[in-house]
């Protein structure tokens, strides 16, 4: 009976492995896409956007990582990537659109 359940354990682990790897398989060729648009894009927008799409799939890779190798620490690492992601578009959106001022209405 314990043989039973190693072998469908087993057979569960391979089961993910595959998952795992197609998974990883998938945004991989996500973030050659967003690279492609990197050095294509013909605007800055284009350029940003591309960015965050490669970082997106690099901190889903790093979560697939941590969960097929069960390193907790990849987590944290993750969150770190995401909250430098999350400033860097940001900064972007301030440097490149500033606010629109209105100008006074001087009728009166």
């Amino acid at each position: 009976m314990v043989w039973v359940m190693n072998l469908e354990n087993r057979i569960f682990k391979e089961g993910l492995t595959i998952v795992y790897l197609l998974a990883s398989a998938v945004l991989l060729a996500n973030a050659v896409v967003s690279l492609w648009r990197l050095y294509r894009g013909p605007t800055s927008a284009d350029r940003m956007l591309a960015v965050e799409f490669f970082t997106t799939s690099a901190l889903a890779i790093i979560l697939l990582f941590s969960a097929y190798f069960t390193l907790p620490a990849l987590v944290d690492i993750a969150l770190l990537f995401a909250l430098l992601a999350a400033l860097g578009t940001a900064n972007f959106v301030v440097r490149h659109h500033p606010p629109q001022r209105e100008e006074p209405d001087n009728d009166a």
